[in-house]
Order: structure tokens, then C-alpha cells, then sequence
């Protein structure tokens, strides 16, 4: 190979290594109050505080979602969401949400939820009659 395609292979392939490092999604895992002093986007793993409303009505905006968490620490924070509400989403075990604290309010990009298994109540009562089952059997 010549001395200018040696060049030029070396420049493609250090563009293409800044260009994908950029793209590369860098958030990271902190709690309420973390994330109020980062200001940046993080995510924030937690539990859903059942006792206090979701609001949510797809007559009124169907991309408006809101609900109270606590994090692992124990904070609790009120959860803004740009979209629908998640399926099933009062019955998930833990929620992690992405995106970044707007005043006291968590502005919400993405949620995941952990939902629970739906072999867990028979895998207790089978625990209780001293017999071990496996999921799925």
C-alpha cells in the first residue's frame, strides 16, 4: 500500500472510533439527590409509592404520565413522563427511570420495569407443602 492510503485508512478509522465513543450512551445509576446535584441525565432505580396517585388520562394527553417513586436511599420524588403509561406498570416489582432532575420534579425519558415473575405465588404455596418446583415445569 502506498504511504497516502495508510493515511487515509488510519484517518477513517480514528473518525469512526470519536464518532461511535460520542454516541455511546454514558448515563449513569444515581438516586434523586444525586441527580439534582448532577444536572445531567441519569438513571435512578427505585420502587413505585403505590399510595399516591398516577396520573395519567388518555382523553385529556395521552403523552403526559406522572407518578410518585422512592429510590434505593429511600427519597421519594415525583416522576414527570413525556409518553403513555407502561402496561401493567402498577404491578412491576422496580422501576428505573432515565433523564434528569427540572426543579424538584424528575423529567422522565425512558422508564424499564423489573415485573414480577408469575411463577412467584405458586413457588410459595409448593414451598409450604414442602415440595420444590422449578418455573417453567
Amino acid at each position: 500500500m502506498k504511504r497516502v492510503q495508510v493515511i487515509i485508512l488510519v484517518l477513517v478509522a480514528v473518525t469512526a472510533g470519536v464518532i461511535l465513543a460520542r454516541t455511546g450512551d454514558y448515563t449513569t445509576y444515581a438516586n434523586f439527590i444525586q441527580a439534582k446535584e448532577k444536572g445531567n441525565s441519569v438513571n435512578v432505580v427505585g420502587y413505585l409509592v403505590k399510595d399516591k396517585p398516577m396520573n395519567y388520562d388518555p382523553q385529556k394527553d395521552p403523552n403526559f404520565f406522572s407518578f410518585t417513586m422512592t429510590d434505593k436511599e429511600g427519597h421519594e420524588c415525583e416522576v414527570i413522563y413525556k409518553g403513555a403509561k407502561p402496561q401493567d406498570f402498577e404491578r412491576s416489582e422496580q422501576v428505573v427511570v432515565k433523564g434528569k432532575m427540572d426543579g424538584d420534579v424528575f423529567a422522565c425519558s425512558e422508564i424499564s420495569m423489573k415485573c414480577p415473575s408469575k411463577y412467584v405465588n405458586d413457588e410459595i404455596t409448593l414451598k409450604e407443602t414442602n415440595v420444590t418446583v422449578k418455573a417453567g415445569s
